[in-house]
């Protein structure tokens, strides 16, 4: 009897540590993922999913799950139906542009999930029960969207830029416009001034050939008024005795 009762206290200790030991791994990746990247502090982590939880974007809610995608037995179906049941914890999420990269965990087998997907679709997962492999194979893959999304990242650039040269050409063309037609207006009233300055020009000559002839025709009248004067006073004057 006394070898069973030593055999029985034996397995009691073994599984009480095997309960610490998970209850302090959970615990660990609970810090970790309040904590954020060693030496980051989580709420200044640019792209990642553990900074303030009213501005960050998580694998967990953002539909992943529910995209459909091949039919099969792997690791990204497994991921799948574990984010849809909520069994896993997100510890670790990176973006560059519609690519991004997680690491989530599994408390209850202590297995990671390391996930690299485009925008709501999965890609790769890799499934391990080593934290040193999973942060390393996070490093990889969170690396591999930096450089696929390089040229998804210059081409919205690009395309701002080509944006914002229309809109300032379009601002220039509705400037021009306005000062053409500015000018097209001082163009057409500097030609009605010209013409009416001809016009003026013309009637002042017209007016002053006018009152040349009216001149000379005065001229002659009085000269002919001044000829009848001289005769009528002629013929007044009495006969010479």
């Amino acid at each position: 009897m006394k070898p069973n009762n030593k055999w029985r206290y034996g397995v009691v200790l073994l599984a009480g540590a095997v309960v610490c030991t998970a209850a302090c791994a959970v615990t660990t990746a609970t810090n970790a993922i309040a904590a954020g990247p060693a030496g980051q502090d989580s709420s200044s982590v640019s792209g990642n999913a553990l900074g303030d939880a009213s501005a960050r974007r998580s694998l967990l809610s953002n539909g992943a799950a529910d995209e459909p995608q091949a039919p099969g037995n792997g690791s990204i179906t497994e991921l799948q139906q574990m984010i849809r049941d909520g069994k896993v914890i997100e510890m670790r999420t990176t973006y560059n542009g519609s690519y991004g990269a997680s690491m989530l965990f599994y408390p209850d087998q202590m297995t990671y999930y390391v996930a690299l997907f485009q925008q709501k679709k999965f890609w790769r997962v890799i499934k391990t029960q080593t934290d040193t492999r999973a942060e390393a194979v996070y490093a990889d893959f969170a690396k591999t969207t930096a450089q696929l999304a390089d040229s998804e990242i210059r081409r919205e650039k690009l395309q701002a830029e080509n944006a914002f040269s229309d809109r300032l050409i379009a601002l220039q063309q509705n400037r021009a416009n306005r000062l053409q037609a500015d000018v097209d207006v001082a163009r057409a009233q500097q030609s009605q001034v010209v013409d009416r300055q001809a016009q003026q020009q013309e009637a002042i000559r017209t007016l002053r050939a006018q009152q040349d002839a009216a001149q000379a025709e005065l001229r002659v009248l009085q000269t002919r008024v001044q000829d009848l004067q001289r005769q009528a006073d002629a013929d007044l004057m009495p006969a010479s005795q």
